[in-house]
């Protein structure tokens, strides 16, 4: 019986004088083991998967693209093999031919069946393997579906499973827009393609040349360099004041309390710095996390975290982090499980953050180590529900949590705005002598306690428990050194009889059940030597009990009706924001505000206001920007969540940013395009043009983000860094504007006339200009409904029904999903405008 040949189909199906995929025939690759994927523009777009097996790529079609969330299942339909030649094609297959579209070698690598199991088991209609690509990892799976009666194509899920390369949100075919093989992005390969291509928006080039065409005012002028910041040097780290119970309400961040040594990491490219919470340069004993820290080539930056080791369950544990300090830099191996969990950021390109607000400091952290991998990790929080993460970490083991006020500023001291809440005792403590031990090779029987009261050293009892022998051995040869005659604290008789006494250098920390009535450890045992920490800085921690939160002003009149259509009330929107104040904290505060007041509700006169009449609030600020007359007027600005509800309590709606900080409203540092579609366009044009404006951004180097106006549109938000002036600002906004509506005239329009805007979307680029303002993220609308303007990721957006897809009474589901991966650093990213 003649073989039947593999590719049979594939060949069949393509006319090669036409198409330049390859012809071929089955053969293996040099490694046996290739996987690839393809993201194909067709008829729909939509990711092919290609497993090599038997000398030819198995192929699956994955709508939507694979996602690295195990919750989300994709369907992935059976295609032809294809030959081992494609697996480096990138290219346009023309217009009519079978697949016609653009494709891009979106992910390559190897991979294997799991221990256990085999290619065959596609036979039997599933197949559970791992994948090692630039993009995709892990552990995946595939199974088959039923067959409906009639249906020809044979249906399968494609499925991420639970590992350490799983992710919540369904962001990766978002994040990664570029081609593997070459770097470009789909509308660069489109672009590549001799003659005319059919992709909208015309390809780079078509826009570029369209770019140019619009103005040469910035002919000649050399790109502006990023400023040399220099390598940022060691600061205070802010300090957790130890409380008694988890603070409750939005207002609050909570995070993981990490088992390990507080660092601050100092980085600009392979130049990196570690030092402790004391100031010590401790970079050549955490070799490793140098390494991968280099190897992301950051910009000048300082971040905060804590370095950790994992114990034999995965939990972070002192004790091994200190065996693996103690085996040096020469002695370290990948099989040292260090890892560095990211909390904070308070510098990036020479610019201080420390007085920007906790949650954005976290987000543009999130931004900046968007691409690390382990053993660089961000640390994880939630807003409010602190008492559900304390509850789980101390049924785990773990040391408890820092909670952190969302809109308080970086102290390089202990205070309030952080707090930390721990599951058991534990303190450190100045050794200040040992007992001699009867036991056989033992060279100490316990250690004898102090901390720091005031101005004397106050003796705290004796811990003899939690030594292993290298604990024994190490502290009995730094001791030795430390010998002397006289006490340095006070003790009765009784506790000195037989102590060989000690000059107080030693810090070392211990767990224990409680302090006895005299101010004694009871039931100590010991954790660990603390070399990061000096003897002279080691005090009591006493719980300080958490007062009121009485920060926030009284709202009058709760009861009166804002929204007469859906009925929800002043103190309705007050709750609103004061439950997502965390969120839109971020791009609201230290920026110049105007006010959409409707006092008497949205349905009565309304009124925009930017400067202060008088009696807003003590939380609402003014800052001085000079007029087009010379003259000089003060324009509103908030800080926290005080001056936001004072907002409110004055009948505000709507709340509307500049594209400037307060710092320097001179400097712009996002540029803001709102898709305003003329009556008769769905919103799903809408989409597609906001999704068609973000790839020509990318074309040009720029990173974006969606947002639902609560509007008619969707407003692309482009972040930058604050670098460049408002003249240059406007002409970019203006030229990229004009050029898209010159490339795609009967799509686009970017004039504000009537008359023009007739069957089209309206590029709105006036909102980049000195003075003009957007709606802020988060803000609620003076619309039918209460709709609220909401991030989205791009992927989001593809489903989203409406621009109004959230109102005030979603408040919740806008906390859970704003710290979900998918909106992970969203509105946030380093990089400025280019020159075009």
């Amino acid at each position: 019986m003649a073989k039947t040949d593999p590719l049979g189909a594939y060949n069949a199906k393509r006319d090669f004088a036409k198409t330049s995929e390859p012809a071929g025939k089955a053969e293996p690759s040099e490694s046996g083991d290739l996987f690839i994927v393809q993201k194909h523009d067709a008829t729909r777009l939509h990711w092919d998967l290609r497993l090599e097996v038997d000398g030819v790529l198995k192929s699956w079609a994955v709508t939507k693209g694979p996602s690295p969330d195990p919750d989300i299942k994709r369907l992935a339909v059976r295609t032809e093999d294809h030959p081992m030649a494609y697996a480096e094609f990138e290219g346009t297959i023309p217009k009519g031919e079978y697949g016609g579209g653009t494709v891009m070698l979106w992910d390559r690598g190897s991979w294997a069946p799991v221990e256990g199991k085999s290619a065959k088991d596609l036979d039997k209609g599933h197949l559970h393997f791992t994948l090692d690509g630039e993009r995709m990892k892990g552990e995946w799976l595939l199974i088959r579906l039923k067959k409906k009666l009639g249906e020809k194509r044979e249906n399968w899920l494609l499925r991420k499973l639970d590992d350490e390369h799983a992710e919540e949100g369904d962001a990766l075919v978002d994040r990664e827009l570029t081609s593997v093989l070459t770097g470009r992005s789909m509308a660069e390969i489109a672009a590549d393609k001799e003659g005319e291509y059919s992709l909208e928006g015309k390809g780079k080039q078509a826009f570029l040349e369209q770019m140019e065409k619009v103005s040469d005012r910035n002919a000649g002028k050399a790109k502006r360099a990023r400023p040399d910041a220099p390598l940022p040097k060691f600061r205070k780290p802010q300090l957790a004041t130890l409380v008694d119970e988890v603070p409750t309400g939005n207002r609050w961040m909570h995070e993981i309390k990490f088992d390990g040594y507080r660092a601050l990491v100092a980085a600009k490219g392979d130049d990196v710095r570690v030092y402790t919470r004391s100031g010590k340069d401790w970079t050549d004993k955490f070799a490793l996390l140098v390494e991968a820290l280099a190897e992301l080539d950051l910009p000048s930056c300082l971040i905060d975290g804590e370095i950790v080791a994992y114990d034999g369950s995965g939990n972070p544990d002192f004790s091994t982090l200190q065996k693996v300090l103690k085996r040096g830099k020469g002695a370290q191996a990948q099989s040292d499980t260090l890892a560095l969990h990211a909390f904070d950021l308070l510098e990036l390109g020479g610019e201080d953050l420390s007085d920007l607000s906790n949650i954005e400091r976290k987000e543009r952290l999130e931004a900046l180590l968007a691409e690390a991998e382990p053993p660089i990790h961000v640390a994880d929080h939630v807003i409010g529900a602190g008492e559900k993460l304390y509850r789980a970490m101390c049924d785990a083991g773990q040391e408890g949590i820092i909670s952190k006020l969302v809109d308080a500023p970086y102290k390089g001291r202990r205070s309030k705005g952080w707090v930390k809440v721990k599951c058991t005792r534990r303190q450190e403590f100045v050794v200040v002598g040992w007992k001699k031990s009867s036991a056989k090779g033992r060279p100490f029987a316990s250690l004898l306690l102090a901390q720091h009261e005031g101005e004397e050293l106050i003796y705290k009892g004796n811990v003899g428990t939690g030594f292993s022998n290298d604990d024994l051995d190490d502290l009995a040869a730094k001791m030795k050194r430390l010998e002397r005659k006289t006490p340095p604290v006070e003790t009765d008789k009784a506790s000195a009889r037989g102590v060989i006494w000690l000059t107080p250098k030693l810090v070392v920390e211990i767990a224990f059940a409680e302090f006895t009535a005299d101010g004694n450890v009871r039931h100590g045992s010991f954790l660990g030597l603390r070399g990061d920490k000096k003897a002279e800085e080691v005090v009591p921690e006493k719980p300080v009990a958490q007062s009121a939160d009485d920060t926030l002003p009284a709202i009058s009149s709760r009861d009166r009706v804002v929204f007469p259509d859906s009925g929800e009330t002043k103190g309705d929107l007050a709750d609103y924001y004061a439950v997502v104040s965390g969120l839109m904290l971020p791009f609201a505060a230290r920026r110049p505000i105007s006010l959409v007041r409707c006092p008497q509700g949205r349905a009565k006169k309304c009124f925009f206001q930017k400067h202060d009449s008088g009696g807003m609030g003590d939380g609402v600020l003014h800052v001085p920007i000079r007029e087009k007359d010379g003259g000089h007027e003060d324009y509103l600005y908030v800080e926290d969540r005080r001056g936001l509800l004072q907002c409110v309590q004055m009948g505000t709606i709507e709340f509307h940013g500049w594209a400037a900080r307060t710092g320097d409203v001179e400097k712009p540092d996002r540029m803001i395009f709102d898709l305003d579609p003329d009556e008769g366009i769905g919103f799903g044009d809408v989409k597609k043009a906001a999704r068609d404006i973000r790839d020509r951004l990318v074309d040009l180097g720029l990173t974006s983000f969606a947002m639902l106006s609560g509007g008619k549109g969707v407003h692309v938000v482009v972040p930058l860094t604050p670098r460049h002036d408002w003249e240059r600002h406007k002409d970019f906004a203006s030229r990229f504007a004009e050029a898209l509506s010159l490339a795609q005239p009967e799509r686009f329009t970017a004039t504000m006339s009537k008359a023009q805007r007739k069957g089209k979307i309206f590029i709105d680029w006036l909102r980049n200009q000195r003075g003009a303002t957007a709606v802020v993220p988060y803000s609620v609308r003076a619309r039918s409904g209460a709709p609220v303007a909401a991030p989205v990721s791009w992927n989001e957006l593809k489903d989203m029904a409406t621009p109004q897809e959230f109102r005030i009474g979603d408040a919740k589901r806008l906390l859970d999903r704003a710290q979900s991966k998918a909106l992970s650093g969203w509105g946030f990213a380093e990089q400025d405008l280019p020159d075009v």
